[in-house]
C-alpha cells in the first residue's frame, strides 16, 4: 500500500507543477489546496529538496518550486525517494537487495518468482510515467 508520504509527496510535486507561474509556493499554501497536514508536508518538501527535486526560496516571496521540469521527474526516481525500495522484499529489489533469512534457494521459492513479477510491472509502470503524465 502507498505511504501517506508518497500520496502527498506525490500531490505536492503535481500541485507545484501544475503552476504556471513557476514561482516559489508557501507550504501554507500547498498544504491547504491539496488538504495535507502543513507539519507532515514539511518534512516531505524538505525530502524532495535534498534530492534535488526542488528548490526553495526564503524570506518574503519564498517557498518551494520545481528544479526541473515535469517531464523530466521519472516516478521511479520520486518512489524511492518517498517510498524507498520499489519491491515488496528484499530479495527481488534491484537497489537494496537482500537474500531473505527464511528462504535458502530463491530460484526455487514461488514467493520469490511472484515479487519478480510484481516488482517489473511497476518499474513498467513508474518508468514510463513523470510527473508531467501526472499533470495531463
Amino acid at each position: 500500500m502507498l505511504s501517506k508520504k508518497t500520496k502527498y509527496g506525490l500531490k505536492a510535486l503535481a500541485y507545484l507543477g501544475g503552476r504556471k507561474d513557476k514561482q516559489p509556493v508557501q507550504i501554507a499554501e500547498i498544504a491547504e489546496q491539496e488538504n495535507i497536514s502543513q507539519k507532515f508536508l514539511e518534512s516531505i518538501l524538505l525530502s524532495l529538496r535534498k534530492t534535488g527535486f526542488l528548490g526553495s526560496k526564503k524570506g518574503k516571496g519564498g517557498g518551494y518550486y520545481l528544479i526541473k521540469n515535469p517531464d523530466e521527474i521519472l516516478m521511479t526516481d520520486v518512489m524511492r525517494v518517498l517510498e524507498g525500495p520499489i519491491s515488496m522484499v528484499p530479495c527481488v529489489s534491484l537497489n537494496f537487495y537482500e537474500q531473505c533469512d527464511d528462504c535458502p534457494d530463491e530460484t526455487a521459492c514461488a514467493v520469490h518468482k511472484l515479487m519478480l513479477k510484481v516488482r517489473d510491472a511497476n518499474l513498467s509502470v513508474y518508468r514510463h510515467n513523470t510527473l508531467a503524465d501526472l499533470l495531463a
